[in-house]
């Protein structure tokens, strides 16, 4: 059954004051005007993430590098169709800080776009308290693609967002370029898009957490020096609290 909106009293005298008043109905559009700008657009990530921009990064690893080939933008800005909501919900600038973040924390984890997979992993990343993700026999779930997806409650559910066998299939990670990096988005957004706000910082704690407080204070620092100069490159002030 198809219902009908009934103007109510007070609608009906709204609408006939503001097509007799042009002051109301010139605040009234500047009102809506103002709550949509402070609603927050965020940054138009194809826009800020050019070729140069994303060439610069990779032009810094050797051509022998796995990762030179394998990690585009055009892979990039297919995996970011997937999630919407990166790099939006605050300002241009906020939206920005955000990219300079994740391409920072990116840049870092794979050598700048060098390393597809984690060098001489110490473990095969297999946790197995973690009973809703069983472990594989003879998988391994070390670290791979842009963030360095790591263990099997990672690659669980990843897989599943995604639409991939994260247990069964790992290697996929490091085969299937945007598939890759649909992994570090997924991780991005599950958790270190919500700390954003908080500084760069606190994007560093939520991915490696074990450089803080002084833990790895040379690697952290990487972090940061490559978060200065992106925000410098997209034209946005870093903000505070940096370092972790």
């Amino acid at each position: 059954m198809t219902s009908y909106y009934t103007p109510t009293y007070t609608d009906q005298s709204l609408l006939f004051a503001m097509a007799n008043s042009p002051t109301i109905l010139l605040t009234t559009v500047l009102v809506l005007g103002l709550a949509l700008l402070c609603s927050g657009s965020g940054a138009n990530v194809g826009s800020v993430v050019t070729d140069a921009f994303f060439n610069g990064i990779k032009s810094q690893a050797p051509n022998s590098c796995a990762g030179k080939n394998f990690y585009t933008r055009d892979a990039f800005l297919s995996a970011i169709r997937s999630y919407p909501g990166f790099a939006q919900g605050g300002s241009e600038a906020e939206g920005k800080r955000e990219i300079a973040a994740f391409f920072a924390n990116v840049a870092h984890e794979t050598g700048r776009f060098c390393f597809i997979n984690e060098q001489n992993p110490p473990i095969n990343y297999c946790d197995p308290k973690s009973t809703q993700w069983p472990c594989v026999s003879g998988k391994k779930y070390y670290g791979r693609a842009p963030l360095q997806l790591s263990w099997n409650y990672n690659y669980g559910p990843a897989g599943k967002a995604i639409g991939f066998d994260g247990l069964g299939n790992p290697d996929k990670v490091a085969q299937d370029p945007v598939v890759s990096f649909k992994t570090a988005l997924w991780f991005w957004m599950q958790n270190v898009h919500r700390v954003v706000p908080k500084g760069f910082g606190a994007t560093i704690r939520a991915i490696n957490g074990m450089e803080c407080n002084g833990g790895n204070t040379g690697e952290m620092q990487d972090r940061v020096r490559l978060y200065q100069q992106y925000c410098k490159q997209l034209g946005v002030a870093p903000g505070g609290n940096l370092t972790c």
